[in-house]
């Protein structure tokens, strides 16, 4: 792996932002994954969130909201019920991290609408990089005026400085925030880096040797090639969102896919056009995304004071939740297929309901949120591609 003495390739068969990382790997050498995965991920011209809706059949992959509109409902539902639980609090901050095009917000709200009280009290704000996904979330959803924020510590700033009580919500967040990479090689884990082969193409390599203080091993992990992943910015947020339900009202639910066990393995991925791509390949043109490691972020919550609820496997929280009783009622009212369809798809033990988790955060001493007091935890399978 080479930092300056690369060949050049063809610029014509690049995407805009491989083109960039090569010249940044050239001046500054080979870079840490999390770094290239940031980049590929939220650059504001090139990257891949920031230029496109990847949702649908002409995206490169779909999620739980656009998959089945009980998701959203019983999410809106979740939300509700928790806050009558705390004696209906106004104001309420509802935040949502990558909201996507605004599908899963627009199902929940219409679900809450039950109780007008709830909108009442809410107070919106959406954590949102592309331009092109935030038209979509205006057009869904600026009935009830939300407010755009660049990154989630501008959403919590607003909210805490407006007191109340805050809810948050991220589906299918964590996993697209950078990770890093360590490798146990010739005595030590260093950390993973990409740089350049000879040939010019991206191509993986190891850095020095990292303090054992930054990586905090499983027992029996530093074996040969025993590769680590690490994600500070969920642990950051965690602990930030912990932090903040120590003198407030308030519940954070996170759905994602990952393990509940704190364990090894390279989970780092790639996905175009609905299907596993090679990961350094079109870089900033198709979706880079990781497992979520549950268990390194329930410690870390656990750890500044907070109550943690889960991981739950989604199909065992959606169908406390309710989700077969929902499913019932639509095909009793002549729901189209494609709706009952997709709400099987969401708990089907065999793909999202068993590898997809739930996992929710609060104070000390609150009321447990719905569906965590009645879903059971199974373990996941070892599945490295979103289904």
């Amino acid at each position: 792996m080479s930092g300056a003495s690369a060949m050049d390739t063809d610029d014509r068969t690049e995407t805009p932002l491989a083109r960039l990382l090569r010249r940044q790997i050239l001046a500054d050498g080979p870079q840490p994954v999390s770094a290239i995965m940031a980049l590929a991920l939220t650059h504001p011209e090139a990257g891949y969130y920031t230029t496109r809706d990847p949702f649908g059949a002409r995206g490169d992959f779909t999620t739980a909201p656009e998959i089945s509109q009980i998701f959203g409902e019983l999410v809106g539902l979740f939300f509700l019920q928790h806050w009558l639980d705390l004696g209906a609090p106004a104001p309420l901050h509802l935040v949502e991290l990558g909201p996507g095009r605004g599908t899963l917000m627009a199902d929940a709200l219409r679900a809450a609408a039950l109780r007008p009280a709830f909108g009442a009290a809410l107070r919106l704000h959406l954590v949102e990089v592309s331009p092109v996904l935030k038209a979509a979330q205006a057009r869904a959803l600026g009935s009830v005026s939300p407010r755009w924020h660049g990154h989630a510590g501008s959403a919590l700033a607003a909210a805490e400085a407006e007191g109340g009580a805050l809810f948050v919500l991220g589906n299918e967040f964590l996993d697209a925030l950078p990770i890093r990479q360590f490798v146990h090689a010739r005595g030590a884990f260093r950390e993973r880096l990409v740089g350049l082969a000879p040939d010019g193409a991206f191509t993986f390599g190891l850095g020095g040797p990292v303090p054992s203080g930054i990586i905090d091993p499983p027992a029996g992990a530093a074996s040969e090639g025993t590769l680590l992943e690490r994600c500070p910015e969920a642990e950051a947020l965690l602990a930030r969102l912990a932090g903040l339900f120590r003198t407030r009202m308030g519940l954070a639910l996170f759905i994602d896919y990952g393990s509940s066990e704190d364990g090894t393995g390279d989970t780092l991925q790639a996905m175009a056009a609905h299907g596993p791509a090679p990961v350094l390949e079109a870089l900033g043109g198709q979706d880079l995304t990781a497992h979520v490691n549950f268990a390194r972020l329930r410690a870390r919550a656990r750890a500044e004071g907070a109550a943690v609820h889960g991981p739950v496997t989604q199909g065992a929280f959606l169908e406390a939740l309710g989700l077969s009783a929902r499913a019932a009622r639509l095909a009793e009212r002549g729901a189209d297929a494609d709706i009952l369809a997709g709400a099987r798809r969401l708990a089907d033990p065999s793909g999202m309901g068993t590898l997809f988790k739930a996992m929710a955060i609060g104070p000390e001493g609150a009321p447990p949120p719905p569906g965590f007091d009645t879903a059971l935890d199974r373990p996941a399978p070892d599945r490295r591609s979103r289904p």
